[in-house]
């Protein structure tokens, strides 16, 4: 089998660390691992499977025997290094939001529109999406091929590890000083977030929504390839720790079951249908999608409030599947189809 050498940056974040597991985890074909970081990451070991990797300098790094870049790092960091990446031929799979609205540039879930892929000889760049809405178009996917989507209603709820290692230390030492009866210290999070919920991920828009919830309505648009799905989101951060959840609420073209509904979930490529009507028959963040590479969905059940509607629960692991797996992903058909 013909080898690639795969450069990881960003590789001591969180995404990071998973993209190295991830890939020694599912025997990605490749010859040399470049562990990439910030100047003041430089020299650190990082683990690879049973090896041990010295993290390099990315501001010193020649990518022009380097086949594939997973870049997750940032937005400013791609915008600097991913084409100086694809100029020394090394197709970069950007992890960040700098290049998902960009024409030219396919924006993927392979579940859903793999075809796209092809594109990446456009500019060398392929994008992967934000992760709440990779885990929600993948539950999409097989009911708007049959029977078509006009509108859907998303609330989600996030876990800090979307915001990185720092965000997670907070919610341990919130969550530590709130037991022992002491103040809390806020400074990744605007307000206190162990033991609360905030409506608010990202920036505010001038039209009220969040810049995370903009993402998932351009990014769901695109990657479905359909402009006139109708998009509602409101995002929220919880003090779980890791795996994302979403209630999805969906206004369909033409009636479908819920019955008709688990049927063609059960049958999509990524999806787990959990959706026994009875106590803990349903996915959760902690016991299904934590550590996990499917898109859980439950609660599937008909919409008493309207003629085509379905509700269904979405859950998956934000590091796995909402970031580092489906970089891989792509990778895995990159090197099988067209490198």
């Amino acid at each position: 089998m013909k080898k690639y050498n795969v450069a990881v940056v960003g590789a001591t974040g969180a995404v990071g660390e998973q993209l190295l597991s991830i890939l020694a985890q599912r025997e990605f074909p490749v010859d040399q691992v470049h562990a990439l970081a910030s100047t003041r990451s430089a020299g650190k070991k990082i683990r690879f499977g049973d090896r041990e990797l010295e993290v390099g300098d990315l501001a010193d790094f020649d990518f022009t025997n380097t086949q594939i870049g997973l870049f997750s790092a940032g937005a400013g960091i791609s915008r600097e290094y991913a084409p100086k990446a694809a100029a020394q031929g090394c197709i970069v799979i950007d992890n960040t939001s700098q290049y998902r609205y960009e024409d030219n540039i396919p924006l993927v879930v392979p579940e859903v529109n793999a075809e796209q892929i092809a594109r990446y000889e456009n500019c060398g760049i392929i994008a992967n999406p934000n992760c709440s809405t990779i885990q929600m178009v993948v539950a999409l996917k097989p009911i708007h091929d049959a029977v078509g989507i006009e509108r859907l209603n998303v609330a989600t709820y996030q876990a800090v590890s979307g915001t990185g290692k720092e965000a997670i230390d907070e919610l341990d030492q919130q969550t530590r000083n709130i037991i022992d009866g002491k103040s809390v210290d806020c400074e990744v999070y605007p307000k206190q977030i162990a033991f609360n919920a905030l409506p608010h991920i990202d920036v505010f828009m001038d039209n009220g929504y969040t810049k995370e919830e903009m993402k998932m309505v351009w990014e769901t648009r695109k990657i479905m390839g359909d402009d006139t799905i109708q998009v509602n989101p409101t995002t929220v951060r919880i003090p779980v720790v890791n795996g994302h959840s979403e209630a999805v609420h969906l206004e369909l073209k033409a009636p479908l079951s819920a019955e008709q509904a688990k049927r063609l979930l059960a049958e999509a490529p990524g999806i787990q249908v959990v959706d026994d009507r009875e106590d803990g028959g349903y996915p959760t963040a902690a016991t299904e999608g934590d550590g996990t590479d499917a898109v859980y969905v439950g609660r599937i059940r008909e919409d008493i409030s309207h003629p085509r509607g379905l509700n269904m629960w979405v859950v998956s692991d934000n590091l796995r599947k909402g970031a580092a797996l489906n970089s891989i992903q792509i990778a895995e058909i990159l090197v099988r189809d067209f490198i």
